[in-house]
């Protein structure tokens, strides 16, 4: 049996690259003997993760804003000319809004569904016509979240966004699986990020909390006992990308530390 989980001489791309789960994912991929390419549409983040990932092998970064089409196509010309072949794509760009839902307004709608779901599905789209055109098959793993599986009353178009997420996995997964092309999700729970110190502020403010307060809270209720870290995702984000999950095919892993039960 070879090594399990070996990425060597694979090319991967790694959308919301700049900080948080993607940069671990992508030092993931790193270890695993992948080049990798980090989208953002933050050089100065981008930047900033290529210098830290650098030691851990070829990393280079792409600027693009990828909640507009316009952005997923100067993305993929970027990458034709940089590499002859895409192997693995981790969709991982996001955005969070949130209020109560007689307060929700339409921009912070289109700013959550612009990246989540519209840049997500076409940059799964034109990623996969790649794959497809070189003949290589591949893997593309979408995050999703397990807000995506059960509501909340302040994420209520967030939440919309990620179970759109699980919806277009399990879609394109089977559409996509006769060209060997795996598209698979993670859906990870509560995550301590930046991200998540803005919904901390959001429940303080319309919850009335201290600041702080939420954030222990739902830590606490975690069955593993304790808020993810961007870490605790590089595993199953290596384990998709691997030939090892030839046969996952349309799938969304929790990785949740047990607090949803799919």
């Amino acid at each position: 049996m070879t090594d399990m989980f070996r990425l060597d001489g694979k090319v991967a791309v790694v959308t919301g690259g700049g900080r948080g789960i993607g940069v671990m994912m992508a030092r993931g991929l790193l270890q695993a003997g992948a080049t990798v390419y980090l989208s953002s549409r933050k050089k100065a983040e981008l930047d900033a993760a290529v210098a830290e990932l650098s030691v851990h092998g070829p990393v280079q970064a792409i600027p693009a804003d990828l909640g507009t089409i316009d952005g997923v196509q100067a993305l993929v010309a970027d990458l034709a000319e940089r590499t002859d072949a895409v192997h693995a794509l981790y969709n991982n760009a996001g955005a969070a809004w949130g209020a109560p839902l007689g307060e929700f307004p339409e921009s912070g709608f289109d700013k959550v569904f612009n990246v989540n779901v519209k840049g997500l599905l076409f940059t799964l789209q034109a990623v996969a016509r790649v794959m497809i055109e070189k003949g290589t098959g591949g893997k593309i793993i979408n995050l999703a979240s397990q807000a995506g599986r059960r509501g909340d009353p302040l994420v209520t178009v967030y939440g919309a966004s990620k179970a759109a997420v699980i919806s277009i996995t399990q879609s394109a997964g089977l559409a996509l699986i006769s060209h060997r092309i795996n598209v698979n999700g993670i859906a990870p729970g509560v995550v301590d990020t930046p991200m998540w110190d803005r919904v901390d502020s959001l429940y303080a403010k319309y919850q009335g909390l201290p600041i702080g307060e939420k954030k222990k809270r739902v830590g606490a209720a975690v069955p593993y006992g304790r808020m993810g870290v961007p870490e605790d995702h590089v595993g199953a984000a290596v384990f998709l990308a691997s030939p090892d999950s030839d046969y996952v095919v349309a799938q969304t892993l929790g990785v949740d530390g047990g607090n949803w039960m799919a």
